[in-house]
């Protein structure tokens, strides 16, 4: 099930049980005490979407009931105490609604679990994909941008150009141990530097790039594990009239000056790159959120 049937599913449930709020939820003889069905699951293809929990009986976070991890159920879920359960273990609606719309947001794409959960303050938002190994915080306020090509991309919604996004080395064709396989930090930064530009490759009559590494720097982080932090500048002259006949009328002016931010970690045999961009003019503005961003970036291990 994708995000958007999962977001419309769980709105559809809300608006359900919100216009009878305060009515228990009937027992039958195909439920058990949470007023759930007994299978706790719905089907869609080989993925699953877990339904909460209630009375006490634990779910399994991916495939069911809490008996499918070898705890029984719980006793009002017994054909020979379920008569005597009716009435006293009924569930009202708004505390499965409560559940329902809780604080932290789990989305189940797939085999992917990501989680979006608010960070002290309320300022930034922490992003954990636990399929591919990472995990940061970003700015509250930010959107997610689909289909932009990197395993995930936040954007602000007023300033475009003020972005980020991870990239992720493909598995069955990296190797890495650590970040020092790219080199010293100095030499890793070139490499940074050098995709940056292939990726802004321009077919364009005129166009020139600058390009500097303003710094390339390691640590290890709480983790304790290392990393590689570097920070770039890039900017692109064209001209206007690049077909005139006359040297005069072809003089290039600044399009655009922009910071690059990256940070490199190893993880799983791959290498992970988070990076963030900024107009230069906006540096002053942006830099304690994409600082913080920054810090935050973590690898993690995959659990087969």
């Amino acid at each position: 099930m994708d995000g958007q049937m999962h977001a419309r599913w769980l709105i559809h449930v809300a608006a359900t049980l919100s216009r009878t709020a305060n009515a228990p939820i009937p027992m039958s003889s195909r439920t058990c005490c949470s007023g759930l069905p007994a299978t706790p699951r719905r089907q869609a293809g080989h993925h699953t979407l877990p339904l909460p929990a209630a009375c006490g009986l634990a779910f399994d976070p991916e495939f069911g009931s809490s008996s499918r991890r070898g705890r029984p159920p719980p006793l009002c879920c017994t054909s020979t105490a379920r008569t005597r359960v009716v009435a006293s273990c009924s569930v009202p609606r708004r505390n499965v609604l409560s559940t329902l719309l809780s604080a932290s947001t789990v989305l189940l794409l797939g085999p992917r679990q990501i989680t979006l959960a608010e960070t002290t303050g309320g300022a930034f938002r922490e992003y954990i994909d636990t399929f591919d190994g990472y995990s940061f915080i970003y700015p509250k306020g930010w959107i997610q941008v689909k289909g932009a090509g990197a395993d995930i991309f936040f954007r602000d919604p007023v300033l475009l150009d003020v972005n980020m996004s991870v990239d992720i080395s493909s598995p069955s064709s990296s190797t890495y141990k650590t970040v020092e396989d790219l080199g010293p930090p100095e030499k890793a930064a070139e490499g940074v530097l050098k995709q940056y530009l292939t990726e802004f490759m321009s077919t364009r009559l005129g166009v020139r790039r600058e390009s500097n590494v303003l710094s390339a720097s390691s640590k290890v982080a709480d983790d304790g594990k290392l990393y590689y932090e570097v920070e770039v500048n890039i900017k692109s002259y064209a001209s206007n009239n690049e077909l005139a006949v006359m040297p005069k009328d072809r003089v290039q002016s600044l399009e655009w000056d922009r910071r690059y931010l990256t940070v490199l970690g190893v993880e799983n045999n791959q290498l992970y790159a988070l990076r963030l961009q900024t107009p230069e003019r906006l540096l002053s503005e942006e830099e304690g959120d994409l600082r913080r961003v920054m810090d935050s970036f973590r690898v993690n291990k995959i659990q087969a």
